[in-house]
């Protein structure tokens, strides 16, 4: 039975899933009936991904799969080997995306997918991405990766990985409050990707792999790294207003196609499913003017909230997880390329819990495509 065609499956219902809920028209996001809003900073990333995966947050006094994940931190050293091969240019998207394949071949559970060792190897990611990520970052700015099994909790666990040494409980809390927005969107581009990975009954770091690449596009994941370059190139809150007036001007001479480019786009602004701005991103906007403020970066924070206002002044375009959440990298002293992997350090934690859910009542993704080629014909003579 044929059905209506939408460019990009736009609203589409592509799966039914019990883990996140959007609503588009009030802004809201909620993670197994919880409000994005009241379970960020009051719920440990943790206790968060445990409702992601199993439906229920632990009890307060339940240690037990915070302590599955610890117990799994640690570098591999086939992967540490790998991330010292590799040219310091590398970005770090693709350092981890290598890094993960690799994983896969030493890995004791790659070829089950059974449940138990589909979650064994869901604890495992938990750890290797942080840690590929933060070893990365201090392989490429010269710096050896910080080795042991340092406690603490997964977001300080990740921070000391970065820097090399404990970080202030506020620190710390901001990272845990920034892995929880940026753990689960519903059926985004990556999610998405990994779902029809998983559907295929491809192993689940095959499936993580393929999110990772998707993350990379600047369509999704990568914006953010657009919007702290854009928010640095404009420097002077004063020049906020005339490079919206200059960017929105010279796409009204552009085509449709030109106008889809995203380098023709204000990045941080948009989405395919919020009609308001997006849930995670009043949560962020409070957060980074308290980071800033806290660590002297004032100035970019006052050029976003410039930018901001003359965004809203000018269009309807709700603005969405990547714009603030920007400026509390900046705050961390995070450089732009680096951006989206602190995203997936979070995403992975929805990405595991999609693929838990897929491969527990699975069928084959496959769509079909409306054909609008030639119609049948006949090779002459």
């Amino acid at each position: 039975m044929a059905t209506e065609w939408k460019s990009g499956l736009e609203d589409v219902i592509a799966a039914r899933s019990a883990i996140t809920a959007i609503d588009g028209a009030a802004g809201r996001l909620y993670y197994r009936g919880y409000e994005i809003g009241e379970l960020a900073g009051a719920v440990p990333f943790e206790a968060v991904t445990h409702l992601l995966w199993f439906g229920e947050l632990p009890a307060r006094s339940d240690t037990a799969f915070a302590d599955r994940l610890a117990a799994a931190r640690g570098l591999p050293a086939p992967v540490r080997e790998l991330l010292e091969r590799l040219p310091r240019t590398c970005h770090p998207l693709d350092a981890l995306r290598t890094a993960l394949s690799l994983a896969a071949a030493w890995d004791p559970d790659t070829r089950s997918n059974e449940p138990e060792a589909n979650l064994a190897k869901c604890v495992r990611l938990m750890s290797l991405v942080p840690e590929t990520v933060a070893a990365w970052q201090r392989l490429r700015t010269g710096q050896a990766p910080v080795q042991g099994q340092a406690g603490g909790s997964h977001a300080a666990r990740f921070l000391q990985l970065l820097t090399g040494r404990a970080p202030t409980a506020e620190v710390a809390r901001v990272m845990d409050v920034v892995l929880t927005l940026h753990a689960d969107h519903e059926l985004n581009a990556s999610t998405f990707a990994l779902r029809v990975a998983v559907a295929t009954l491809a192993d689940l770091h095959a499936a993580t792999v393929a999110a990772v690449s998707t993350l990379k596009g600047p369509r999704h994941g990568g914006a953010n790294e657009d919007v702290l370059a854009m928010l640095r190139e404009i420097g002077d809150p004063a020049r906020a207003e005339g490079f919206v007036a200059s960017r929105l001007d010279a796409r009204e001479g552009k085509s449709r196609r030109e106008r889809a480019d995203p380098r023709a786009r204000i990045p941080g602004f948009g989405h395919r499913v919020y009609r308001v701005d997006d849930a995670r991103a009043r949560v962020l906007k409070s957060m980074a003017k308290e980071m800033a403020d806290a660590t002297g970066r004032g100035r970019l924070f006052e050029v976003a909230e410039r930018l901001y206002d003359a965004m809203r002044a000018r269009t309807s375009l709700p603005v969405n997880v990547d714009f603030f959440s920007a400026v509390v990298y900046d705050a961390l002293d995070i450089p732009p390329d680096f951006c989206t992997s602190i995203f997936a350090v979070g995403r992975v934690a929805g990405w595991c819990g999609h693929a838990l859910e897929q491969f527990a009542d699975n069928r084959l993704i496959r769509p079909r495509a409306d054909y609008v080629g030639r119609p049948p014909r006949r090779l002459a003579g």
